[in-house]
């Protein structure tokens, strides 16, 4: 019989933070790369950001939700970054932008932001399939 109170909310990591080298373009005073930091959000923060990216369609009659892929990606992963602080003003100011979805695209090059979006997805758990998951509950 398993103890239930391994899942009680004291006895779970409740936020999980790492540090990744996003671009090489950004560097210390010593010439190292910058690790930009990034965080885990719950279920229910997620649920808000996806909510807030979706529109409602109707046709015929008939309304649906659609959800704007782009836009929850992007907001995902502002959400997610703690560093840089992304919602610094002088930050936004000095690429010339308002709002942090608008300077993560300016400051960072395709495959960098694409970096950034699939550590961001990691630390979330986005990372591994169900199938995954039951292989390694199995073993």
């Amino acid at each position: 019989m398993s103890n239930l109170s391994l899942f009680f909310a004291q006895n779970v990591v409740s936020e999980i933070t790492d540090e990744a080298i996003i671009s090489a373009r950004f560097k210390d005073e010593k010439g190292k790369p910058i690790p930009w930091k990034l965080r885990s959000m719950t279920e229910e923060e997620n649920e808000v950001i996806r909510k807030s990216s979706q529109r409602k369609i109707k046709e015929k009659g008939i309304v649906t939700l659609d959800t704007n892929s782009d836009e929850y990606l992007t907001k995902l992963v502002v959400a997610s970054v703690v560093f840089p602080d992304l919602k610094d003003a002088e930050l936004q100011k000095s690429y010339g932008v308002l709002g942090a979805d608008q300077l993560l695209r300016k400051m960072l090059l395709p495959g960098e932001y694409a970096t950034l979006m699939q550590k961001v997805q990691e630390i979330n758990g986005f990372d591994k399939d169900v199938n995954e998951l039951a292989n390694e509950v199995k073993n």
